[in-house]
This record gives C-alpha cells, structure tokens and sequence, in this order.
C-alpha cells in the first residue's frame, strides 16, 4: 500500500513538473525567437556570444520550471503557515519583530541587491545592503500592521510616495534618482517575492471578512518603498554625486569548450549565492518549526524537498540569466543605437517588453496568488495580459529616454500621480495586486537582460550618462503595472456591474467574490 502511495506521488510530481516545463518553455520561447531574428537581421551576434545564448535559454527553461514547483511545495507553504500562526498569537509586538526579522533576511538573501550595491560608487557593498534591508524590514513590519489595524491600503500608499518624491525632489542629487528608484524594483525579486505574498496569504487565511482577501496583498507594495528611501537617505548622509558607469568588457567565448567553462563558473559562483540567500530562511523555518510544531512529517520532507527544487531551480536561473543572456542583451543595445540614431530601440524595447515579463519567475508566484486568493475572479490570463501591455510601454518609455536624453523623472512624478489618481476609483483588490505588480515585475529578467540591453545603447548614444540615462528602465518597469492593472480592475467592475444589472436577480442566489 505505501508503495502505490509512494508511486502516485512520484507520478504525480513528474506531470507536475512536465506542466512547469511546457509553462517555462512558453515563457521563454518568444524571447529566444525575438532574439534569433534580430542576429539574422539587424544585430548579428558572434558565434560565442549566441552559444552562450543558446545555454542560456535552455538554463531558463529548466532553472524556471524547477524554481516555480519549489516554490509551490516550500516558499509558499512557509510563508502561509507563518503569516497565519502570526495573526492568531494577537500579539502586536510579535507580529512586527518577526516581519521586520524576516523583511531584513530575506533582503539580505535576495541575489539582485549584490548588483545593485556594487553599481553605487562611494558607499560600501555591505553598509548598502544593510541600509537596504532594514528599509524593507521595517516596510514589511508596517505592511503587516496595516492589515492587523485595518488601515487602508490606498491611504498608506498616497502618503508614502507624497513623502518619497518630496524627499527626492528636495534633498536627492538629481543624478541620483534612477539609481535610488531602480532599487525598489530590484531588491523584490525571486527570493523576496514569494515569501513575503504567502505571508499575506496567511494572515487573510485566518482573518474573515469581505476585506481579508484584499488584505493579502499590498506587503510587496509597501515593501518596495523601503528601498527607495533607504538609498535616498544615503545618497543624502554620502553626499552621493553618481560617476561614470565602470563599463566591463565583454569577453566572448572563442571555442564551444569555453563557453561551457564559462556556464561551469556561473554555476559554481551562482550557486554559493543562492545558497547564501536561502541559508536565512531555512534557518528561520527551523527555528519556526521547533518552536510550533506547525508542519506533519510528511509535510516537513514535502517542504525540504521543494527548497532542494528551489534551490537548482533559481541556480539554473540565474546562471542563464547572467552569463548567457547579459552579453546578448549589450551587444543589442550597442548595435540598434547604431542604426538610425537608435530611434529602433523603441520599438524592439516594446517588443521584448512585452514577453519578457512572462519569463519572470516571480511573476508566476504572483498571477497563481492572485487567481487563488480571488477565487479566479481574477484570473492568470488577465493578469499576464496586464503585465505584459504594461511593461510593453515601460520599455517603450525607457528606451525612448535614452534616444531623446530626459531625466526619469518626467516620467515617474506623472506617472505615480496617475497611479495614485486612479486608487480611489479602482476595487480594493487590484489596488493591491496593481501595486505588489510593480515590485514583481522588475526582477531578474529586467536586470539581467533589459538593463544590460539599456546600458550598451547608452554606450553608444550618451557614454557620459548611463548612470542617470540607462538605469530608471527598472523603475519604469516598476510603474507601469501599477496603472495598467487599476484600469484592469476598473474595467472588472464595470463588466461585472453590467452583468449583475442585465442577467441577475436576487432569487438566481449566485454567491462571487466581493472586489469592491
């Protein structure tokens, strides 16, 4: 008898990850066609740079599917379990320590804060990090507060950015607005992301109420402030005047043997950080476990084995990110701007706008939380359609401020002021997941592949300012679900306002979930 159980779920998780691999294929897919076309045509590669490429793609396929069946067997569950023990203790106290615990951790952990700490002259790697990581922690702490106390979302959320563009417009070096805004979108990444939802998750679990499943989400929202004005502050303390950007040279792989040495280094490098990243919340789950107990024998092994998934998958993910597709997206960038006086940049920023973000392992976490906590009201397809129109225009704008030479912030005042305008208007629930989207959006793709793709136009065009020209592009990409998904949620409303007036009546008894 154990051995059919034993069997089934082996079957079992063999068709689930079959389904993660063909999901990760479609994510992928498009991107790797974007790209060959443009190496036949407008932007021949090098044989060893579109090698590395072609390793990379497969590395994403795989790193992908492997990260989101982790995901679901471990990050998710722990997150939840903790989230909902948290609300039950009552204890305020409690509740905050532990979030802003584990809002510093899991910054510390999130490999895309390395990048960003090495790319800001003048303060150390470590006190940027640090400074970071508590912005988040100390976010975090209030995001969770917020749902215990039941204060809104929307009001939180006007008053933090009124402060966050006061502070920046008045103290910040204007050559110093990119960078600081970039970090938000940044420090939510794969780690980050899928821990910090399921902790919402949790506590919506426990609470009851119309509210409790819009109350879920809005902790990503309020989570990426705290790195804004984390780096705000210290670009003020510092006195932080942003340099020239230290260009790297890229080296390309002259035979197939180095190109695979090169994936053999990634992976060796790639993998210590991830370990690094995950070592703070398996700690944490220990401890957790010890203290209650929460977790069955078979759940512990089920949770275990998922980190093991988790671990490979973001391994794999990252090496092909970073060694295969960081090259391609420079040597792009540098090639378009040269043709035309970069004006093609646009339209081929929109184009990989548009699928890029379907290839966003957090991404995943995010459009499977929304659809489960609306009771499909708001379904993945929808939210993948937002995203991708979204980030489409983003990067349409970004590349556009490259060729045309305007400080981001004539992009980002408006377009938070239209973001904020629109919440009044907008259901409670989209509120916050339009907002979670913005940090989810910006991952490991947009810096890995876009920002890369940016910085090498900028080369080209304006060598002086990639500092101020190139970076931003995260924070575009940061902003525009914030407005794409609101219009979303006010389209929902409307349609289902119509429906309820045209085909229900109160004896039809029809129970749906409640988005105002």
């Amino acid at each position: 008898m154990k051995k059919e159980k034993l069997k089934e779920r082996r079957l079992g998780m063999t068709e689930a990850l079959k389904e993660k691999v063909k999901e990760a294929f479609q994510a992928v897919f498009p991107i790797a066609l974007i790209v060959v076309g443009l190496s036949l045509t407008l932007t021949p590669l090098e044989s060893g740079t579109f090698l590395l490429f072609a390793i990379g793609v497969l590395l994403l396929i795989v790193g992908t599917a492997l990260f989101n069946l982790g995901a679901d067997m471990s990050m998710l569950v722990i997150g939840q379990k903790v989230g909902s023990s948290l609300t039950k203790s009552k204890k305020i106290w409690l509740i905050a320590f532990v979030s802003f615990v584990i809002g510093v951790f899991v910054t510390i952990a999130e490999p895309d804060l390395q990048i960003l700490a090495e790319q800001v002259p003048d303060i150390d790697n470590m006190v940027m990090i640090i400074c970071v990581s508590v912005g988040v922690g100390i976010f975090l702490a209030i995001a969770m507060l917020r749902i215990v106390f039941g204060i809104s979302l929307s009001v939180l959320l006007a008053v933090f950015y009124v402060i966050l563009f006061a502070v920046a417009l008045i103290f910040v070096p204007s050559s110093f607005w990119a960078v600081s805004f970039d970090s938000g979108g940044v420090t939510t990444g794969p780690i980050t992301v899928p821990f910090i939802m399921s902790l919402g998750v949790g506590v919506a679990a426990v609470r009851s109420g119309k509210k409790s499943g819009d109350d879920s989400f809005g902790l990503v929202a309020l989570s990426s402030i705290g790195p804004v004005l984390a780096v705000m502050i210290l670009g003020i303390v510092y006195k932080v005047e942003v340099g020239e950007y230290p260009m790297e040279a890229i080296v390309v792989p002259e035979t197939t043997q180095s190109a695979f040495l090169d994936y053999a280094r990634g992976l060796g490098d790639y993998a210590l950080e991830v370990l690094l990243a995950l070592s703070p919340i398996v700690a944490f789950f220990v401890i957790f476990e010890i203290i209650t107990r929460a977790f069955s024998k078979r759940q512990l092994i089920k949770v275990f084995v998922g980190i093991v998934y988790t671990f490979a998958g973001l391994t794999f993910f990252l090496t092909g990110a970073n060694v295969g597709f960081m090259p391609v997206g420079r040597e792009i960038g540098s090639s378009l701007a040269s043709i035309g006086g970069g004006w093609l940049l646009v339209p081929v920023g929109m184009l990989f706008g548009y699928f890029v973000v379907a290839a966003e392992p957090a991404v995943y976490v995010l459009n499977k939380q929304v659809e489960h906590m609306s009771a499909g009201a708001v379904t993945t397809s929808a939210m993948k359609k937002g995203l991708c129109i979204g980030v489409c225009a983003a990067l349409g704008f970004a590349m556009l401020r490259i060729v045309a030479g305007f400080n981001v912030m004539w992009l980002l005042v408006p377009g938070y002021a239209v973001a904020l305008i629109l919440m009044p208007f907008t259901p409670r629930l989209f509120t916050g997941i339009a907002f979670d989207s913005g940090g989810v959006a910006s991952g490991a793709m947009v810096s890995s592949f876009v920002l890369p793709m940016a910085i090498g136009a900028c080369y080209v065009i304006s060598p002086t300012e990639i500092m101020t020209l190139a970076f931003g592009c995260v924070a575009l990409v940061a902003l525009a679900p914030l407005i794409t998904i609101q219009i979303l949620g006010i389209h929902y409303r409307h349609k289902t306002a119509t429906y309820k007036k045209n085909f229900l009546t109160e004896e039809d008894g029809i129970v749906e979930y409640e988005v105002n």
